[in-house]
């Protein structure tokens, strides 16, 4: 997957309010390109995101949706972080898996610590679920956007997969 190079023409941001704070929809063209917790500085155009991912984060938070389809694109990290990234959507909704699980998955089982590294670079969190990624012992471990908001989102998976058992 090569990089591409986004101008301000291509590219813009719209804004998702969600149970745990605005997210910010990053786009080039139409693909969904980013979602971030916090306003971005390199993309000045305010724009309307395709109705179909607004639509699948409310279902997400709502009724606990289980898979994306909004088409995404990765256009920076590296081949490994890429394979990182996708590799999460391995990861069942409502389930936790551990960095060692993650290593081993992609065929790198020494690799726990360069897995975090790539996951503290997830252009998109929530669609590509790295807050379903813990320690080994069963702590958190990291986010970027804080612990904080990531047991949010463990916390809403599990009460949403939770009701739907009952």
């Amino acid at each position: 997957m090569r990089e591409k190079r986004s101008s301000s023409i291509d590219s813009f941001y719209d804004i998702f309010e969600s149970p745990i704070g605005f997210l910010y929809l990053l786009f080039h063209e139409k693909t969904l390109r980013g979602i971030s917790f916090r306003k971005p500085v390199e993309i000045i155009r305010r724009g309307s995101a395709p109705p179909l991912i607004k639509k699948e984060l409310r279902e997400y938070f709502d009724n606990g949706i289980h898979e994306f389809t909004q088409p995404i694109l990765l256009m920076k990290g590296t081949e490994f972080e890429k394979t990182v990234w996708l590799a999460l959507k391995e990861i069942p909704y409502g389930e936790t898996k551990t960095y060692k699980w993650l290593s081993e998955k992609i065929d790198k089982p020494a690799a726990s610590r360069a897995v975090g590294q790539a996951l503290s670079k997830n252009p998109l969190p929530i669609v590509l679920p790295c807050h379903r990624v813990i320690e080994s012992d069963g702590s958190l471990g990291g986010y970027s956007a804080g612990t904080n908001i990531k047991r949010r989102l463990l916390d809403i998976e599990y009460y949403k997969t939770l009701a739907k058992k009952q």
